[in-house]
């Protein structure tokens, strides 16, 4: 199937503006400008394809970090994966993406991630479900929470320093959060000709103790209070950002945030009124075993070894039996072993995020183990929902 496709990175003025062409159509110019989206991210982080010399369908990288058992394990994350509409169904993307995993598998990138349009054609290269994207809606007459521990202070100087350290506080305490590519931050604290972008610190200017950034906005069926980002590090933020929010009830009929499919936050509401309002689900894709393996982090508590038999038609140095001891809150992996655990790599992602326990996984077929083998995966990969707030 690849013989027929060429593989290459994007360096030509004219194949950029074919490229721009192709991801016009396919996203209907949804990117907000295909030219100024190849620029932020740099036209050497995408990857091209063509048949018969013609340019026929790319794809962007972003190489960044994504946060498991409170490590940073390096992730390659894909974007706008378009194909011209007259060669879809040629076996093109595939080939793409397929070229894409070689590349970053000799890179030694341990994982990629990315959101799908449709889970078909990338679960055919080994990617699977590894985690949630979900809005939240609440009424803000519904919050009624009046007192406020700490003061909002106003963030005149917006720029990612301001914002990326007290944001990895938080993201190395949640499965899944991104380590964050800088196009990915610049897309965030940059507003659009449509809205008024605003930020606060929650707590002092000199120590906060978190975060919020929203942008408000006029609908036909009440104005929207729309959270972009926000940061939460202790219980009197969290007090002091629901406090917050409630004063918008006379102008905002309803306020809107990225969270987790199971959202800690809402406990402080009196009421169940918060409510999920759209949800799906990034795939993630195990590109180097060993070291996925080895550099995530684990629950520090346990001390046990896993005998794995993986499964992986593509990059073949992934096939085979390993032994993944877990001591001290780390992991060693070594080739050999019991193989009591067997599963292809697709089914290793939600197993290595969290997002399935080993018995789920074995209730619809997805893996084949032994009782010792379940018991002690569901010991070694035991963690909270994953969950991302970026869209990329």
């Amino acid at each position: 199937m690849m013989s027929q496709f060429e593989y290459s990175t994007l360096a030509h003025p004219q194949d950029i503006k074919q490229l721009e062409t192709i991801f016009e159509q396919c996203f209907i110019s949804g990117l907000g400008g295909e030219e100024a989206y190849i620029n932020l991210l740099g036209v050497e982080n995408f990857r091209i394809i063509r048949e018969s010399q013609q340019l026929i369908g790319g794809l962007a990288t972003l190489d960044m970090g994504q946060w498991w058992g409170g490590v940073r394990v390096p992730m390659t994350g894909i974007a706008v994966v378009g194909i011209a509409p007259e060669y879809r169904g040629s076996g093109a993307a595939i080939a793409l993406m397929q070229h894409t995993l070689k590349e970053l598998y000799a890179r030694g990138i341990p994982l990629s991630a990315l959101y799908p349009a449709v889970q078909t054609l990338y679960r055919k290269v080994g990617y699977e479900q590894g985690g949630s994207w979900c809005n939240w809606e609440v009424a803000t007459n519904t919050i009624q929470v009046r007192e406020q521990p700490l003061p909002l202070q106003p963030i005149v100087s917006i720029n990612p320093q301001v914002f990326h350290e007290l944001y990895q506080q938080q993201a190395r305490q949640t499965p899944g959060y991104l380590d964050r590519h800088p196009a990915i931050w610049e897309r965030l604290i940059q507003p659009d000709e449509k809205e008024t972008f605003y930020a606060y610190f929650i707590g002092s200017k000199e120590k906060p103790q978190g975060y919020i950034l929203f942008s408000q906005h006029s609908k036909e069926d009440g104005a929207i209070l729309r959270i972009k980002d926000w940061v939460i590090l202790t219980d009197v933020a969290a007090q002091s950002f629901w406090s917050f929010l409630a004063t918008h009830r006379s102008q905002i009929e309803r306020v809107r945030w990225r969270s987790s499919v199971i959202d800690s936050l809402t406990l402080l509401l009196p009421e169940q009124t918060a409510k999920l309002r759209q949800t799906m689900r990034w795939l993630l894709r195990v590109v180097d075993v060993v070291k996925a393996l080895e550099m995530r982090g684990y629950p520090s508590g346990i001390q046990a070894e896993l005998h794995l038999d993986i499964q992986d038609n593509l990059l073949t140095g992934n096939n085979g039996k390993f032994i993944l001891s877990v001591a001290n809150g780390r992991g060693e992996v070594t080739k050999g072993g019991k193989g009591e655990l067997q599963l292809d790599v697709r089914e290793l992602a939600p197993l290595y995020t969290s997002l399935f326990t080993p018995y789920h996984l074995q209730q619809v077929g997805k893996l084949h183990g032994t009782e010792t083998a379940i018991s002690a995966a569901t010991q070694i990969f035991a963690g909270a929902s994953p969950w991302m707030a970026d869209f990329f």
